[in-house]
Parts: C-alpha cells; structure tokens; sequence
C-alpha cells in the first residue's frame, strides 16, 4: 500500500477510537509524527531527483532519543517557572524560567539519560548581542591545544571523555554482565547513558566558552578549513579528534558570528599557515606534526608552531578582507 499523509491521519483515527487510551494524550502529538514523517519522505524524495546524497528517513527506536513536539500555541503555555502541557492534569515545574520574552510557537519534550528536557521555540526580540572591541583575530585549532588565537590567548585541551575513560569501562562492564531484559541491566544502562550524557555536557561547555569569546570580542575571525574526516582515519589521532570536537566548534562560531554580526574568513584548507614564518613569509616545509617550534632559517626569528599559525590565518582573513595591514591585535 502507498503511504501517504492523508491515510496515516484516517488511520490514527481509527486507532483512537480501537484504543481508547490514545486520548491520555494530546493528538497532536502523533499527527505531529506523521507530519515530520511526510517531511522527511518529501526531502527524500527531493534530494533523490537532484542527485544528492538521499538521507532515507531512519526508523525511531523506542528508548533512543525519545522526545515529542507540540507546534500549537493553545496546547502549551509557560507561567513562569512552569509548563502546561494539554491533556495532562498537573502543570510541570521547570528547572529555570524562560530566559527570553516574546511569543512561545513550539515546544519539544525529550528524555535523554533519565532526565526530561523542554525545548521551547520563542519569537522574540530580546537578543543583544555584545559589540566587538578588537578588529580581527586568527584561531589554530588543535588536540594539545583546543584553540590558539593571535592575540595570545590560548584555550586548554578539550579531552572530556579522555578523562572519564576508565569510569566509562567500569560502568560497560558492568554493564555487559547484567541479564538482558532485566531491571538491573536496565539501571546499569541508564548509568553509562548518563555518563555519556556528563561528557557531552562538559564538551559544550569549553566549545561554547571558546566560540563566544571570539565572536564577543572580534569583528573578523578567520579559522581553518579543517579535514575532520580525514583526520580520524589516524587511529592514533582519531578518539582525540572526535572528542576535541572542531566540528561543532566551527558551527557555533559560524552560528553566533551571524548574530553578532561577525565576519567568519575560513582559510583555504592547504594553506599553510604552521609551515610559513609569520615575520618574513619564509615557507619551511620540514615544519611536520610533532614540531612545536622551529626556527626560521631566514630571518632567525624562533616560532611557537601554533601561535605562528594563528598568526598567519589573522594576517590571511585581513588579506581576504582587503582589511588594514596593522591589526589592532597582532602578536610580533
């Protein structure tokens, strides 16, 4: 039978009335499941016929990423520190109140290692985003090193889960020993699914920390084009790679630059910005992963291998930029 939008709502329908227990919730909830069904098929389908890579629709498995929306504004409401969500008899009290004024229009409930989430979608005009006082900025990125910036500041390795590897493999061990379908399994697993859940809190921390320092404080930040897959293909590097998270690090920068009205120069993916003396422009290829530093066989100066990089991608988003060869931030 040919799935459609139409029959999956006349068959909802139908379940209603065979199990009267589908009205102990709001029936937007489903239609709104089938609604992001229809989406994903519609893109699907649409990225098929351009000869995209398709992105089929992936199956939701019960007790992974569970969550549900409500997109009505008569359905939910939020008085100050608590939410009401239709059909359920009780209001729900919240950890915080909202931190923005303006209209709610969605809001999304997820579980995720044994703790509720509300996402609330709010229009809103509250949003004041902090002037720049420096004009421009380059960052190197790296594992020993989270982020280096031209003007000197650095940011500390961003290795969450490195630390926690050994409570991890306690907790997976134990784990593994537990009868499945049991309840202590069942508790051993909410054990390292919040666990998982600490790390990735902790990561978003240090890249949200890093990315609104850049966008607060400059008007232009040029960073690397990164080759993060190709980078986790060095099973020495990989684990380290994944965790320091430059990805996400990249789209947080990209995404607050927009709202701080930032500019974002990212730098051609081989230049190279380690390997070039920042005084005189001397290009010293023996310059490989492992050096530090190194001196410049031309004009002596002695570099700090990433500060000189930061140093050559500020000097590079400037060139980009047509901007004034004497930045108000440059490290000599």
């Amino acid at each position: 039978m040919k799935w459609s939008k139409k029959a999956a709502h006349e068959k909802y329908k139908a379940l209603r009335i065979e199990f009267p227990w589908y009205a102990e919730v709001s029936q937007r909830v489903t239609r709104n499941a089938v609604d992001d069904l229809y989406n994903a098929f519609t893109h699907f389908f649409r990225r098929v016929k351009k000869g995209e890579k398709p992105g089929f629709p992936k199956f939701k498995k019960r007790g992974l990423h569970d969550s549900f929306a409500l997109r009505e504004k008569p359905k939910f409401d939020v008085d100050n520190r608590t939410l009401r969500i239709e059909k359920l008899k009780t209001r729900i009290k919240m950890r915080e109140a909202l931190r923005f004024t303006g209209t709610l229009c969605q809001v999304t409930i997820s579980k995720r290692a044994g703790k509720y989430f509300a996402a609330l979608l709010v229009d809103t005009q509250d949003y004041d985003p902090k002037h720049q006082a420096q004009e421009s900025v380059g960052v190197d990125f790296g594992i020993k090193d989270l982020a280096i910036c031209s003007n000197g500041q650095t940011f500390a390795a961003n290795q969450k889960l490195k630390h926690s590897l050994k409570r991890l493999a306690r907790k997976q061990r134990a784990l593994s020993r537990k009868v499945k379908g049991s309840k202590r399994r069942a508790k051993a697993k909410q054990a390292v699914a919040k666990l998982h859940y600490r790390i990735h809190n902790q990561r978003l921390a240090v890249l949200h920390e890093v990315s609104d320092y850049l966008t607060a404080h400059f008007k232009v930040i040029t960073i690397e084009d990164l080759n993060v897959r190709g980078m986790t293909k060095n099973h020495k590097l990989a684990r380290a790679v994944n965790d320091a998270g430059f990805g996400m690090l990249r789209q947080f920068i990209e995404c607050k630059a927009e709202l701080r009205d930032s500019q974002v120069v990212i730098a051609d993916r081989f230049f190279p910005s380690s390997k070039t003396c920042s005084a005189c422009g001397y290009k010293k290829d023996a310059v490989v992963l492992g050096v530090d530093s190194w001196n410049c066989p031309e004009c002596k100066a002695h570099h700090d291998r990433d500060l000189n990089a930061s140093v050559n991608l500020d000097r590079y988003g400037r060139d980009t930029l047509q901007l004034d060869p004497n930045p108000y931030t440059r490290v000599a």
